[in-house]
């Protein structure tokens, strides 16, 4: 299996960055994955937020299972991701694409594409720091299924 992260721009934040990088060095060690940033849009209007909307959806392979990182989304405990990921695998799933958006949200079409909404928080969190929490939940579900001493 694969796990494809889409988001718009780098992670400016060099800690966040840091911290994003560590953990998907970790996740190797379970599944391969691949990450793409597309180009960010400048601006906060409707029409940026499409075009930023456009571009991750052209990221999004056509035989993926997207998940959307979204406010409007189901919360799942730890032990309840580590679930779904087995779920991923025993079903032979391929590829899955995780997709965060920008500061705007994205399009209807990009919700649509999804498969699954995926709420991290009822917190309020930053575009960058989602980032550093979906990386690192993804590799304590790994831990958690594999029954290694990280999650505890």
């Amino acid at each position: 299996m694969r796990i494809r992260f889409i988001w718009p721009g780098k992670t400016k934040d060099e800690h966040l960055r840091a911290l994003v990088n560590e953990y998907l060095k970790r996740l190797r060690r379970f599944v391969r994955w691949e990450l793409i940033e597309t180009r960010a849009v400048r601006g906060s209007d409707h029409s940026s937020m499409e075009k930023e909307s456009r571009r991750l959806l052209e990221a999004i392979p056509a035989s993926s299972v997207a998940i959307l990182l979204d406010v409007k989304g189901r919360e799942w405990s730890s032990q309840e991701l580590a679930a779904e990921v087995g779920r991923w695998e025993s079903d032979s799933i391929r590829e899955i694409t995780i997709v965060i958006g920008g500061p705007d949200g994205v399009s209807s079409e990009v919700a649509a594409r999804a498969q699954k909404c995926w709420r991290l928080s009822r917190l309020t969190l930053t575009h960058e720091m989602a980032r550093v929490i979906a990386v690192e939940q993804l590799y304590r579900a790994y831990t958690i299924n594999r029954g290694l001493p990280y999650q505890k």
